[in-house]
């Protein structure tokens, strides 16, 4: 029987479902699989401690790591390898092992554009508000536009990676699909969006609130967030009392985990079966 050990390298990862969303799934495919997380808070350590959290996976056979926030950009320059999502996007949520090297990959941005066309499949997209230009955030940018969107005005507390945000997805995308602005500007530029899309770590059990304030959202916008612990954040309760529609960060961490998890074993999984699964682990 193969054998497969996976662990999860982030901040405050405690109460992540990956674990048990992989190894739920390994189970029907007759995989003896072991998922860890490895919580840098915990340990005290800080993103740059990825580089050398890898490099011990991968002497101790692991099979491969997913990375989260805060260290989807700062493990870049510990590896060998990029895939070229992952080095188009400029972050990495995945890594793989071959030999003595170590792989990055990007399963992030896939996620979310296959949970948006799912979730939000006639959502109007000429104008929409990001807020998060991180690693989640280069992910959710880059499928927005590659899903067809006009234009994605970017917000982030850093305002330089913003404007490097944007500036990378108008060379990417063409000149005027991206914009980057202060997270003021951003709250009320939402009055004439189409949609926000929250790409931070907001509304996480470890990072409570909101990525802009509540009475700046209207009926008009629709709203979706990365963020799937918990499933319901504070913004999306507050926008759902508003009438918005709205798209959880569930089908986000099923489709990326759903990629990782071929990469990791080359095996297809049933991503329709895994999404079952997170509503189980969600309601339990």
């Amino acid at each position: 029987m193969a054998s497969h050990l996976i662990g999860l390298i982030g901040s405050g990862v405690g109460p992540s479902l990956s674990p048990a969303l992989h190894e739920r799934e390994a189970d029907h495919h007759g995989l003896r699989y072991l998922y860890r997380v490895i919580d840098i808070a915990r340990l005290g350590l800080g993103p740059a401690a990825a580089g050398d959290l890898v490099r011990t996976a991968r002497r101790l056979g692991y099979t491969g790591l997913n990375i989260t926030h805060p260290c989807k950009q700062t493990v870049i320059e510990h590896l060998g390898e990029l895939s070229p999502d992952a080095e188009t996007l400029g972050a990495v949520n995945t890594v793989t092992f071959d030999g003595e090297r170590a792989i990055g990959h990007n399963t992030d941005w896939t996620g979310f554009a296959r949970s948006f066309a799912r979730g939000l499949p006639d959502a109007a997209t000429r104008r929409i508000v990001q807020i998060g230009a991180g690693g989640a955030g280069a992910a959710v940018g880059h499928a927005l536009l590659t899903l067809g969107a006009d234009h994605v005005v970017l917000a982030d507390a850093l305002p330089e990676r913003a404007e490097s945000l944007a500036a990378e997805l108008g060379r990417r995308f063409g000149a005027g699909r991206a914009g980057a602005v202060s997270l003021a500007e951003a709250g009320r530029l939402l009055d004439g969006a189409d949609g926000l899309v929250n790409a931070t770590p907001a509304g996480m059990a470890a990072y409570p609130g909101t990525p802009v304030p509540v009475e700046l959202l209207h009926p008009g916008l629709w709203v979706t967030d990365v963020v799937y612990r918990p499933l319901e954040t504070e913004l999306l309760r507050n926008a759902r009392r508003l009438g918005c529609r709205t798209l959880d960060g569930g089908g986000m961490v099923v489709f990326q985990a759903a990629h990782a998890f071929h990469l990791f074993t080359g095996i297809e999984p049933d991503a329709e079966r895994m999404l079952a699964h997170l509503t189980d682990l969600v309601a339990a």
